[in-house]
């Protein structure tokens, strides 16, 4: 067995970075068949919850830990939103430009890609594309201020829950990842044909077991 070698050159590894988000509403039937462009979106952070050992006690020892089920929740922090979020977020059109809240909020699918860096590619060395299903947005702050000496942007942020998608042989899930260093790159370049949209085909978001098939080996 070869002896541990800490920071080889090339293998101190980082991950950075939010970008090329895409906003796909669910429709009636549970798919995501149109995808748009998130301008503005800043930050996506994932904050999984659940996932806790519940102990059970018999003959005065620990007989064992019940795990209770994970779930995915999120924040998104964006400048602005497409329009289509809209509906997303509780608010409904009257006529054109006049809106009003406090409506049905409607699910959505997330992708947002993420880059990955080491010490010498940099940011370079690769990316990973994150993909989520089933998300609701809780209501949100909006805070409006007057314009001073030091202007800033609003931020809007969103708290999201999830509802987890089947997995063919695994759990329901509501998140899926892709490496783009350690999958084939004709179908990394096909799966964002389909994620992105063509000059043909609108985007759209895969439920997991497309992607899966599409990733097969052979």
């Amino acid at each position: 067995m070869p002896k541990l070698i800490w920071d080889e050159t090339g293998k101190r590894f980082y991950e950075t970075g939010t970008r090329q988000g895409v906003l796909y509403p669910q429709d009636a039937n549970g798919a995501y068949p149109l995808g748009v462009a998130w301008n503005g979106l800043q930050a996506v952070t994932e904050s999984p919850s659940g996932a806790e050992a519940n102990p059970i006690y018999a003959d005065d020892i620990k007989y064992l830990n019940l795990v209770s089920i994970e779930e995915l929740g999120a924040t998104l922090d964006a400048y602005t939103y497409p329009d289509e979020f809209a509906v997303c977020d509780g608010s409904a059109e009257l006529a054109t430009g006049v809106v009003i809240g406090q409506q049905k909020r409607h699910a959505f699918g997330l992708c947002y890609r993420t880059v990955l860096g080491n010490d010498l590619e940099e940011g370079d060395y690769g990316y990973k594309l994150h993909l989520i299903y089933g998300a609701m947005a809780a209501p949100s702050e909006k805070g409006y201020s007057s314009i001073n000496d030091s202007p800033d942007a609003i931020t809007f942020s969103w708290e999201i829950t999830t509802t987890p998608v089947s997995v063919p042989g695994f759990k329901p899930t509501a998140s899926l990842t892709i490496d783009s260093t350690k999958v084939d790159a004709v179908k990394l370049a096909d799966l964002e044909g389909i994620l992105y949209g063509t000059e043909t085909a609108p985007a759209r978001l895969p439920l997991p077991a497309e992607i899966a098939d599409l990733f097969a080996e052979g």
